[in-house]
């Protein structure tokens, strides 16, 4: 039985260098639901998900990340970064299993192995990170996340090194997989984020605030007049942010 996934709340401020990033932030996340973070690069989307993963971010964070049910919140996260952070010296196969061999655990070969034929990469299974192309590379990345089956899931631009027909496959089937989980997403394309969330915040040198577009239920088809529209909405507001 899958445990229930939880609403996650992060405050606080966060400076880098000395210098302030965010100021008495409050970043409400609801359970269950995909929740896209977008807004100019250099903002700090990537660093939100690094502190409710707990990770490093170069900075001091001064402020607490909790969950909805009081629970710790680490132990229930998988986490995806830009870059495909894949072992070089396992091949693909070892690589989506390695969270769960470094827990001590045997893993479940029929999942993985499903996993791995559904990112496109089961004939280059016993293939070293060396020998994959970039896009193929971030698919392994992504199919080792969803193979953690975790309550939650931080996402940062997990699509981006993908061509456009790819892209559309692996968005559907993340969201297909971590239905019913809470997600976060960073991405700087207002298409995907419009495609994939349930609720958008705009994370800008102002601070946060919501998207108030989104009609429907994700995932929405990508060439349908209203998710056209909710993108040109969207994209508008973008426009107009400080730099």
């Amino acid at each position: 039985m899958r445990e229930a996934p939880p609403g996650l709340q992060l405050r606080g401020d966060f400076h880098h260098a000395g210098q302030p990033l965010f100021r008495d932030i409050s970043l409400g996340i609801e359970a269950g639901k995909w929740t896209c973070l977008v807004g100019p690069s250099g903002v700090g989307k990537s660093t939100l998900l690094r502190l409710i993963a707990d990770l490093d971010t170069g900075g001091e964070f001064s402020g607490t990340v909790t969950a909805g049910d009081e629970r710790p919140v680490v132990p229930r996260v998988a986490y995806m970064a830009q870059t495909d952070l894949l072992a070089p010296w396992l091949d693909v196969y070892e690589n989506v299993v390695l969270g769960v061999r470094l827990r001590g655990e045997a893993p479940d070969r029929t999942r993985a192995e499903r996993l791995i034929a559904r990112v496109g990469l089961e004939p280059h299974r016993h293939k070293r990170p060396a020998s994959l192309s970039g896009g193929m590379r971030q698919r392994a990345a992504l199919a080792r996340m969803l193979m953690e089956d975790r309550p939650v899931a931080l996402l940062d631009e997990p699509f981006a090194a993908l061509d456009a027909r790819t892209r559309s496959e692996m968005q559907e089937l993340a969201h297909e997989t971590l239905r019913g989980r809470t997600v976060v997403l960073v991405t700087h394309d207002p298409a995907e984020a419009v495609r994939l969330a349930d609720h958008i915040i705009i994370v800008s040198a102002a601070g946060l605030s919501r998207y108030e577009g989104l009609a429907g239920d994700a995932i929405r088809a990508a060439e349908a007049t209203e998710t056209l529209a909710m993108q040109s909405g969207l994209l508008r507001i973008l426009r107009e942010l400080p730099q």
